[in-house]
């Protein structure tokens, strides 16, 4: 049985175990802003390639690793990866972002769908996931990622990103049956798509449910939530001790909703106070979040005091430091580096007075 120093700082936060400060990650945390990774992606500009190549994604990954050590190390990937392995392509477009076409708009489409074979499919996902758990031992968490069935929906409908998700919202409230039938298959899909992340060596699976923040509360209830649910169900079923973290952009309005989802951890973006956050959404639920990614733009002492902010509002029990959304393209390595600096001396820092 592993002793407590060989469980990685963020897997017992999550579990919500006692530890000495926040363990701390960032959301995008391998990308853009590393020159290392414009560099890599310079050499190999399909997104694509980058995310399903084992040894891109694996080095990828790793990249914020070894430049400033975060608690939780986060598999390179999409959240549209397992779609071709029910049948529906995609491609991402540098600058334009994820392309599916033809669109799914009709039950026919629907009906032609498959169950998702992880293993047939998507391969690479255990090569990368098994490499990460050996690269980084017991100093950080390997956190799997998957979307959610709307946001998954959404994109396959729309065809792309939107910004007032039309198409899939004439669906919703003109033709819902088609709409519940696709849901219901990408539920079970994610589902399995979650269990072998798992099984692949993943410790704590973060879902993305990115545009639910573009439903009203009453459509939440209905077209994402109830999906939600299903997903986590059926992972809890077979997976009951891995911690799961839903995340949704522009979450203010539908944080107790979000709780209800059977997520472990709910992660809240900048735009809610971390002590309304911890208030409505009580003791029981974890929180991950939630400095606004601006803020990595501020002088040091900036940075210090929203951090310091944002870990006494959530106090130390269950709360896992990270930003409120994805590190920005433009953001500076250096006080990416202070972020995890700071965070990580948060044990001696917090104990001193205001």
């Amino acid at each position: 049985m592993a002793t407590l120093s060989q469980v990685p700082h963020l897997l017992r936060a999550a579990r919500g175990e006692k530890v000495d400060r926040p363990p701390v990650w960032m959301m995008r945390q391998a990308g853009r802003y590393m020159k290392v990774y414009r560099d890599l992606r310079d050499k190999y500009p399909s997104f694509r390639e980058r995310s399903e190549n084992p040894d891109l994604a694996i080095e990828i990954s790793l990249q914020p690793f070894r430049a400033f050590q975060p608690d939780g190390v986060i598999l390179f990937s999409d959240i549209l990866t397992p779609l071709p392995g029910m049948g529906i392509p995609f491609d991402i477009v540098e600058s334009r972002g994820p392309i599916i076409d033809p669109p799914i708009r009709s039950m026919e489409q629907i009906e032609q769908l498959h169950a998702l074979d992880p293993e047939t499919s998507l391969p690479f996902i255990r090569t990368i996931l098994q490499t990460l758990r050996q690269e980084v031992g017991n100093q950080a968490t390997v956190l799997g990622f998957v979307g959610a069935p709307w946001t998954l929906a959404a994109y396959a409908i729309e065809g792309k990103s939107s910004k007032d998700y039309a198409v899939i919202k004439r669906m919703a409230f003109s033709a819902p049956q088609i709409l519940h039938a696709f849901l219901e298959k990408l539920a079970d899909a994610i589902a399995i798509y979650v269990r072998y992340q798992i099984d692949c060596g993943a410790q704590v699976v973060q879902m993305f449910d990115s545009w639910a923040g573009q439903l009203s509360p009453q459509d939440y209830d209905v077209f994402a939530l109830p999906y939600q649910q299903r997903v986590f169900r059926q992972v809890k079923a077979t997976h009951p001790d891995t911690p799961l973290i839903l995340y949704i952009n522009g979450s203010a309005g539908i944080l107790e909703r979000m709780a209800q989802s059977g997520a472990d951890i709910v992660s809240v973006d900048w735009t809610v106070d971390m002590a309304d956050a911890r208030r409505r959404l009580g003791s029981e639920v974890g929180v991950q979040g939630n400095m606004d990614p601006c803020a990595l733009f501020g002088s040091q002492d900036f940075i210090r005091d929203r951090i310091f902010d944002t870990v006494r509002k959530a106090g130390n029990h269950r709360h896992i430091f990270n930003l409120g959304h994805g590190v920005l393209p433009s953001t500076p390595e250096e006080n990416v580096a202070f972020f995890f600096e700071t965070a990580k001396q948060l044990d001696k820092l917090l104990a001193m007075p205001v």
